[in-house]
């Protein structure tokens, strides 16, 4: 794996001598792994596997037009330039055709940054040799993703940013007898069979309790305490027309009634993107550095949005760097008072959820979400659970469950992460306490 990542540096860096003497303006992303994956189901290896590859995104922008090309990197440096002097031989010939773009914004500035991050990962032949002992009595099935990952740019001015991290993760369900799971998910820089079995032995408590009888809810208004893997989906709506800035300028943001201080959030709510305690380059697509941490809602009142340089021409302002789309990279929400072991005691009736999916805007205009219950999801009565529940579809607005219906966050904040690999493994995710929530709305 570091033979690989070691010659994709030795390309991008070749890449890189090749395209400074360009006389057009560009930019250059790479985007690089090499990982190994493990496909897990009923308990045993179903499917394992290496990917080592590495993808560049070549912009040429010339009399205000920009096209792009993509092309793989092999690591053999005579090919790989060889890859870009073509690309660029095509972009000079189709860019002049594209119309004008009276936003596009050229590179500049001179911001470099070098992030490595080690980690401690056994082979993983070593891994799985210490998971399947683990789960060896149980329904487990799930996906183990882990090894290097790069993501690099560079520009016509200058900018140079180097981003890489070794991790992994085990996205896994734990079924029983009646077709109920529970879900988890084990993510870090160091793999530590101690922490995993824990983890294993909590939700496998969960599973059992799955087994009695469910309990189906009429529609109606429920104490509910969100762990974070559900506070986490949630967070992930504000990514869709939330804290942008241009779909605030152009009116489509369900945080405009906080802007325009119409509704507000309540006080213990802070939101902010912390490049610095979670694991996510801060450099964006046209090469700027976001602050290690930007605070978006403080004490429940909006104080920033996400600026990208193309909102910031539009609208004349400055940027903060935020991609393209201006969605959430490194979200967080900080902890409160609520001690983790009281969370049932001060629930006391109601309902505990595990997990949330489905989820989407119901009317954006008042930050109404709907969305589903999912997995090990619990009715509570006197601080205990008392039995699973049936799924529920909620339907609620933002400025109730983080406003005047928030009851607590918890004391503990737990790292959710972004576990996609849609053409790569992503980074980053989402860092977020637990929080109780007064009369959350179920409607099916």
């Amino acid at each position: 794996m570091a033979d690989f990542i070691a010659a994709i540096a030795d390309s991008w860096q070749s890449c890189m001598n090749v395209l400074a003497g360009l006389p057009e303006a560009w930019r250059a992303e790479l985007v690089a792994e090499s990982s190994d994956f493990v496909r897990f189901n009923g308990g045993k290896i179903r499917q394992t596997g290496t990917v080592q590859d590495a993808q560049v995104q070549l912009t040429l922008i010339t009399q205000g037009r920009s096209g792009y090309r993509r092309f793989p990197l092999m690591g053999v440096v005579p090919l790989d330039t060889a890859q870009l002097q073509t690309a660029v031989a095509e972009l000079r010939l189709e860019v002049p055709q594209l119309p004008p773009d009276p936003f596009l914004v050229l590179p500049n500035g001179s911001q470099q940054s070098r992030v490595e991050q080690a980690g401690m990962i056994p082979p993983i032949t070593a891994v799985i040799a210490e998971i399947v002992p683990t789960v060896h009595s149980l329904d487990f099935t799930g996906l183990y993703a882990g090894g290097s990952q790069v993501r690099a740019y560079g520009d016509s001015a200058g900018q140079s940013h180097w981003f890489q991290t070794e991790s992994f993760t085990l996205d896994y369900s734990l079924f029983n007898a009646q077709q109920r799971a529970v879900k988890g998910c084990y993510a870090d820089r160091v793999w530590d069979l101690a922490a995993f079995s824990a983890q294993i032995q909590a939700l496998s408590t969960q599973l059992q309790f799955l087994a009695q009888p469910a309990k189906a809810l009429p529609p109606g208004r429920y104490p509910t305490y969100f762990a974070p893997a559900a506070v986490a989906e949630l967070v992930g709506m504000l990514s869709w027309g939330g804290v942008s800035e241009a779909a605030l300028r152009q009116g489509t943001s369900a945080l405009l009634p906080l802007q325009r201080g119409e509704r507000r959030l309540n006080e213990s709510l802070h939101l902010w993107e912390n490049f610095q305690d979670i694991p996510a380059p801060r450099f964006n697509d046209q090469g700027d550095l976001a602050p290690a941490q930007l605070p978006l809602i403080e004490r429940g009142a909006l104080v920033h949005t996400l600026i990208s340089n193309r909102t910031a021409k539009e609208y004349g302002l400055t940027p903060n760097g935020a991609v393209q789309g201006e969605y959430l990279r490194a979200p967080a929400i900080r902890p409160g008072t609520l001690a983790d072991d009281q969370v049932l005691a001060t629930l006391d009736r109601g309902l505990y959820v595990s997990n949330l999916h489905y989820l989407n805007w119901s009317d954006q205009a008042t930050g109404r979400i709907t969305g589903m219950t999912r997995y090990a999801c619990f009715w509570v009565e006197r601080g205990q659970w008392v039995a699973p529940i049936e799924n529920l579809r909620f339907d609620e607005t933002l400025y109730h469950f983080w406003g005047e219906g928030l009851r607590g966050l918890t004391q503990t904040q737990i790292l959710m992460p972004a576990t996609d690999t849609y053409e790569h493994r992503s980074l980053g995710g989402v860092l977020t306490p637990g929080m109780l929530v007064q009369d959350f709305s179920y409607t099916l």
